[in-house]
């Protein structure tokens, strides 16, 4: 997305708020600058032409291994204990930090570019009566500002007035939220008096007191002072910088915020960096690493010691000592000589190519055809690179439900109507009919404005609706008229609704084909046509929804005078606030949710209330009194709609269904069997999540016990979960198994771990939200976290977001597991960021999930291929690369070490120093990047048909502490094979011709040959799937490495750089003899038949699941997958309801006169075939293979 957000880079950092309250005066810049408010110029950049170099070297140092070679190059650079020339270490690192710099500096250019082109970006200013073009960073807080269509918003500016009717004006915020739908505001009546008129504009001087600069998108708090009266500013007021105004000619804005206040920029701090367990892991490696070469050059350094002290002096007359120069004192430069020989043994390339083979792998997930969307042209995006290997890794996943495991497309179903149940069709024998695409619908010709998509079944309920029914009219009448939804009518008749969520839009949309059909709105009225009927109701105000009061209500005035609350919310909400006498009819009303329930239907109960007008006016004066407070403006608002919305009388309610996403149900099999435990974290109801749970395959009839925790004081669910921990375990420990230990750098961080406890057979829990407020308590989540840890499926009903981020929290801190988050909406996100890995759904809630998350994809069953497939080949080639690079670095740091005690502790190196040199940037680069991209055990199908292959991630059995001191002790034996096997064969040994003897350097060749021939076996031997790109690089490497021998060995270069190049015809004079040969081949043979042996005994012996799966990949090469029979939905006759699902509206300021318009993005379709089953986004079935009738393996 070319989002301002993006432009503006990572590093606006978050500017320090010291202010209490803003407080400016319009058109008054001496007033305004005594407040010392930020200007409107941004900077986001880093760095400038003369800090660069310095802070980005700086920068780059911080990390310990670049410090380290820094540190080692300065050794170097002391002839005493250098025995390497100097470019063995400046080549490696000038080439790892040049990379970096370049990175960052083209990052920061990119930033200086942005804001240039952002702070000179020209807007109309009104200074000293007129209006003049000044650029952005010119602007100042108190100025007034004039925009036009399609321009970006300056500044967070006060609207004053706009070219539209009742001075509304339409934005869009896709750049603070992502949503393309078009948002309105509007001015105050007083302000939008001034039009365009530039006199009444220069005059104006109002005073604006405010809250200080913050990140609240959805929350502004202030008043306007003018003429001596006090007006309520709030977010409906406000136009934020970032959005762009659309279809409004002009309109003009009282500068609030500025530059690196506004609330944009606000939220633009650095988000927190996530960092996978294998990063955690390699950094306490590396320490360990340092402390293991000092441990060696120490014990080399005290070989020297006792060396020049027992033979030391017998060489002192061809190599005389340094005056002052004694053992101890010779020991000392040794061990320092040591750490320049052995710094191989510490990868400076090591971080380097785990970026690069992560920015790779990320390629693969935004290339896959099959996770790619065709019906909203959306493929699958890794936002982010460096978390791909922790995708192999995950335990937890915690889901939304509403829009990730359901489609959040809305379709009214059924409804109660005074006691009375429609939408179900019965047959003579008064039973239920199942309705399909067959049965017959509802003819709705008789009403122009119905919406031609709207299917109906029960062709009773048009009845009664014609014949006047005074309650079902009622019932539709609410439905018209309570709600935040815009209308627009291109052509006559042609209504379009832009609701704010699709249950509005499902509502209205059948009341409008039952004959109330909603036409227009303006902020004081709204235009329903009432059965043919035109009729306008006064609108008194709007008791707006939000996440606490989960209803929202409108008060109206009839033509005929009276006044009427309407109010619509969840059941529970609305059957606290009825009056007494409706009770009858609850208990009816009750058992239709109750029959609803099967269906996973979402229900909205229905309520009135007459109003007295005296009380009307009495209580609009207060409400305007709290909604000009500055203190706790909500929490008065809130008593107000608490003490109106009482005695309510209930008119019925109404049941939407929201239908499952395609290949949700196999999703949830295929990750269950990868003992990947789902938590369902949802606002909806307990009933309607539980329904759900039954659907989508997380709640099973075999299930041993499904446990439901809903009580309502901390004691009972104390209770309740202890008793579901003792039921799934009854001889287990009455308090937990928790093990504490130390882990990071330098083992400062502390942790608690507690033991996952084995249970016998499948069970789940349900808890609603006000039993999980309790259980999430200090002295109760323990309880929580083991007997939700020994479920398969833990379902979390009416959660707040907090709560969703909580529970979380929760799981990450004590079980030391992976963690992904799944979700689609604004709710989403602090659970999303709180998780290991998020992952947004682009759904129909905006953007504002897929912005805060680490990969995103179009639909649910997508997140199967992600973990499956794209996670566990990242995770199996991160690790394959770090224990081969770990590997092929220790042998050759060891054969440094042995050579030592036979080099009389001299620090001089076994090979020659381009060789050192080009080991890790050349000969070895290539070939392991190639694995680490290409390689894969078996192929996406086969790992769809064996879930359990996704295990050995989650138990992190690839690479581990464990495994790295395996891969360490290889190489010790390793390096053992390739230095005492060239020393024994070229000890004391001649040419064949009998010319020369065999000295140092023909030993350096062939101990460096032996070990890039070795290396090179090693990495055939890992390699599972071989490539042409593996091909290539492998002998290639090889290739080159035997070109540039024959090249920096002849006589030319010699010549040319006599003291670079000293191993004048070492190649020719050694490759061309047989026993060199024959070396090289014993030394391979005794290096590789080690692994073979054990490999082909772990086989036979003990198989692993990868074994016995790439056993019958060769037994069966084409294996077509079988559909199987999708199970089908389960009728149940549990409680279902519904979650308000939408966020806080807006209230009154949609209540406008004018349409939005709004015409949907488009971009060509990225891929053009659509014949395979994925991209016409069919579920994906696998046939399960029983591994019992597996034939026996065989090497």
């Amino acid at each position: 997305m070319g989002s301002l957000l993006s432009q503006l880079g990572l590093e606006c950092g978050r500017k320090e708020v010291k202010e209490e309250e803003r407080h400016l005066r319009a058109n008054d810049r001496e007033f305004n600058l005594s407040y010392e408010y930020a200007d409107n110029a941004i900077k986001t950049s880093k760095y400038n032409i003369f800090t660069f170099l310095p802070l980005n070297l700086f920068e780059q140092f911080q990390r310990l291994a670049n410090a380290y070679f820094l540190f080692l190059l300065c050794l170097q650079l002391i002839p005493e204990i250098s025995s390497l020339s100097w470019f063995t270490t400046v080549v490696p690192l000038v080439l790892v930090l040049s990379m970096t710099m370049a990175k960052d500096g083209s990052d920061d250019i990119n930033r200086h570019r942005c804001d240039r082109q952002v702070n000179n970006r020209k807007v109309e200013v009104l200074i000293d009566g007129e209006l003049r073009s000044e650029k952005w960073m010119d602007v100042q807080v108190g100025d007034i500002i004039k925009l036009e269509n399609n321009q970006f918003v300056t500044a967070d500016l006060l609207l004053l007035s706009s070219s539209e009717p009742l001075n509304l004006v339409y934005i869009e915020t896709a750049e603070l939220d992502g949503e393309t739908n078009l948002k309105v505001k509007q001015a105050l009546t007083v302000t939008g008096e001034l039009e365009d008129s530039i006199e009444k504009l220069a005059n104006f001087n109002g005073e604006v007191r405010c809250e200080p600069p913050n990140n609240r998108l959805d929350k502004f708090t202030g008043t306007l002072t003018l003429k001596g009266e006090t007006y309520s500013l709030d977010n409906e007021r406000i136009l934020l910088r970032g959005c762009t105004l659309r279809n409004t000619q002009w309109c003009f804005g009282l500068v609030v915020f500025g530059g690196p206040d506004t609330k944009l920029m606000q939220n633009c701090g650095k988000t927190t960096l996530k960092r996978t367990s294998i990063d955690r892991l390699m950094n306490v490696l590396v320490l360990s690493i340092f402390g293991f070469l000092a441990v060696m050059c120490l014990i080399l350094a005290v070989g020297n010691g006792i060396w020049e002290y027992q033979e030391g002096s017998k060489f002192a007359a061809f190599l005389p000592k340094q005056e002052g120069v004694n053992a101890p004192f010779s020991a000392f430069l040794t061990f320092w000589s040591y750490v320049i020989i052995l710094n191989t043994v510490v990868p400076i390339s090591l971080y380097v190519s785990v970026e690069i083979i992560r920015l790779g792998n990320s390629f693969y997930i935004d290339w896959d055809r099959k996770m790619y969307y065709p019906k909203s042209d959306t493929p699958a995006e890794a936002r982010t690179t460096t978390l791909n290997e922790e995708l192999g890794q995950i335990k937890y996943i915690f889901s939304d439900k509403t829009g990730t495991l359901t489609q959040n497309i809305m379709t009214f179903n059924k409804c109660s109507i005074n006691g009375k149940s429609y939408g179900e069709l019965l047959d003579f024998s008064g039973q239920r009919v199942e309705i399909n695409e067959k049965t017959e619908k509802v003819d709705f010709s008789w009403n122009n404005l119905a919406d031609p998509k709207f299917c109906f079944h029960d062709h009773s309920l048009v009845e009664v609706v014609r014949e006047g029914n005074p309650e079902v009219q009622a019932f539709f009448r609410l439905l018209a008229l309570c709600h935040t939804v815009m209308p627009e009518e291109k052509k006559e008749g042609e209504l379009y609704y832009q609701a704010q969520s699709p249950d509005e839009g499902a509502l209205v949309t059948a009341a409008r084909n039952f004959g109330f059909v909603f036409r227009s709105r303006t902020p004081e009225s709204i235009t329903v046509v009432e059965m043919g009927e035109l009729v306008t109701y006064e609108l008194l105000a709007v008791l707006d929804f939000n996440n606490v009061r989960k209803r929202m209500s409108v008060i109206v005035r009839s033509p005929e005078g009276k006044l009427t609350l309407y109010c619509k919310g969840a059941d529970t909400i609305i059957f606290e606030r009825l009056n007494p006498s409706c009770s009858k009819l609850t208990e009816v009303t009750t058992e239709h949710l109750n029959e609803y329930a099967g269906d996973g239907l979402r229900t909205l109960a229905l309520a009135y209330k007459d109003i007295d007008p005296k009380y009307m006016e009495e209580w609009k004066l207060r409400h305007h009194e709290a909604s000009t407070a500055m203190d706790e403006r909500e929490e008065k608002l809130d008593a107000l709609y608490e003490e109106i919305e009482k005695g309510l009388l209930l008119l019925g309610s109404t049941a939407v269904e929201d239908k499952l996403q395609d290949g949700v149900p196999q999703t949830i099999e295929q990750l269950s069997k990868a003992d990947i435990k789902i938590w369902v974290l949802t606002g909806d109801k307990q009933e309607t999540a539980e329904n759900i749970g039954y659907s989508c395959n997380m709640l099973r009839e075999e299930m041993t016990e499904v446990f439901i925790v809903s009580a309502n004081t901390a004691k009972e669910v104390r209770k309740d979960l202890q008793t579901a921990r003792r039921k799934m375990r009854p001889d287990g420990p009455e308090e937990p198994t928790v093990t504490k230990s130390r882990s990071g750098l330098f083992c400062l961080l502390k942790t608690e771990t507690v033991a996952d406890e084995p249970v016998d057979g499948e069970y789940a829990m349900v808890i609603n939200g006000h039993s999980l407020a309790f259980a999430l308590e200090k002295d109760m989540e323990m309880e929580l976290l083991r007997t939700a840890c020994m479920c398969q499926t833990v379902i979390c009903c009416r959660v707040t977001p907090l709560q969703k981020a909580q529970v979380v929290e929760l799981v990450k801190k004590y079980k030391q597991a992976i963690t992904l988050a799944i979700g689609d909406g604004a709710n989403d996100v602090s659970m999303i960021k709180a998780a290991h890995i998020g992952v947004g759904i682009s759904g129909q809630e905006g953007m504002q999930a897929v912005l805060s998350s680490d990969f995103s994809f179009a639909q649910f069953r997508y997140l199967q291929r992600l973990l499956l497939v794209h996670g566990r080949w990242s995770y199996l080639r991160m690790c394959k690369f770090l224990r081969y690079f770990f590997y092929k670095n220790f042998t050759f740091t060891f054969v440094h070490f042995w050579y030592g005690f036979f080099c009389g502790f001299s620090a001089q190196t076994v090979y020659d120093e381009w060789f050192i040199t080009l080991y890790n940037l050349v000969y070895t680069a290539l070939p392991v990047l190639a694995l680490s991209l290409f390689d894969q055990d078996v192929n996406d199908r086969w790992s769809f048909q064996y879930p359990k292959l996704y295990a050995p991630g989650q138990l992190n059995q690839y690479f581990s502490k464990r495994a790295f001191v395996y891969t360490v002790l290889h190489s010790g034996y390793s390096s053992l094979v390739l230095f005492f096997i060239p020393w024994a064969a070229m000890y004391d040994t001649v040419r064949d011709d009998g010319k020369d003897i065999v000295d140092y350097q023909s030993f350096a060749l062939l101990a460096q040959t032996c070990l890039l021939i070795a290396v090179s076996i090693q990495l055939g031997l890992d390699t599972h799937y071989w490539t042409s790109v593996n091909q290539f690089f492998l002998w290639g490497s090889l290739c080159v490495y035997f070109a540039v021998i024959f090249t920096m060995y002849s006589n030319g270069m010699f010549l040319i750089f006599t003291s670079s190049f000293p191993f004048i015809g070492t190649a020719r004079n050694s490759l061309n003899q047989p026993n060199v040969w024959l070396t090289m081949l014993l030394t391979s043979i005794l290096c590789v038949l080690p692994v073979v042996a054990y490999r082909f005994l772990r086989i036979l012996l003990w198989p692993t699941i990868n074994d016995k799966v790439r056993y019958k990949v060769r037994q069966d090469k084409v294996l077509p997958p079988a559909p199987r029979r999708v199970q089908a939905r389960r009728a149940s006759t549990r409680r279902s309801g519904y979650a308000f699902s939408h966020a806080q509206g807006y209230g009154d300021l949609v209540t406008s006169g004018r349409f939005l318009r709004w015409t949907p993005k488009s971009r060509p379709a990225l891929f053009s075939q659509t014949d395979s089953p994925l991209a016409q986004t069919q579920p994906q079935f696998y046939r399960t293979i029983n591994e019992g009738g597996e034939p026996p393996l065989s090497p």
